[in-house]
């Protein structure tokens, strides 16, 4: 079961990896230098991936797997690591996150639900979860535990259905291509 992602990518089945709160984006996402140098490149992101909160996170993690946070994460609005989430498959889940690392993580093309109060005390790391983040359900299967919180916006759906803000403006592009003037 763990590591699922179905065709459309909005229902994720696969292990939780829970953090605490207050995780902010430099270090506790990914290591400052890699910010500061303005590092891009998924495959370069993918290994410091929670390096620093996690070590070793990204040779355990697997597509499908879910990233279950408390209030406050990934403050400060960078994307390096949502960029490394987003090319790992995986999908987050969030009590409260500031409204840039949020607007950072939909622009990457990252599935996230956020405003989901107390999801830390529903799961513990290594919990079998599924998420549909097109209606909000949680599902602990390994606890029997169901909640539903906010869905992902579907103005937001579309960012992400197109793998984030550059998959959106080359689609915009195309579109101003081919109408007729």
């Amino acid at each position: 079961m763990a590591g699922e992602i179905e065709q459309t990518n909005w229902y994720y089945k696969g292990r939780c990896y829970k953090l605490g709160h207050d995780v902010s984006h430099p270090g506790g996402v990914i290591p400052l230098q890699l910010i500061t140098a303005r590092e891009f490149d998924p495959q370069k992101l993918i290994p410091q991936l929670f390096a620093e909160t996690d070590p070793g996170f990204h040779e355990r993690v697997q597509a499908g797997d879910l990233i279950v946070t408390g209030r406050n994460f990934g403050m400060g609005p960078k994307m390096n690591g949502y960029i490394a989430m987003q090319a790992l498959g995986l999908g987050l889940i969030c009590e409260s996150m500031p409204f840039l690392a949020y607007r950072a993580a939909i622009g990457c093309g990252l599935p996230v639900m956020t405003d989901c109060f107390n999801v830390t005390e529903l799961c513990e790391s290594g919990d079998e979860l599924e998420v549909d983040f097109r209606s909000g359900l949680f599902f602990n299967r390994t606890r029997d535990i169901r909640k539903e919180y906010p869905p992902l916006p579907e103005a937001l759906q579309d960012i992400i259905a197109v793998g984030g803000n550059t998959g959106w403006l080359k689609r915009w592009w195309q579109e101003q291509q081919d109408t007729p003037r």
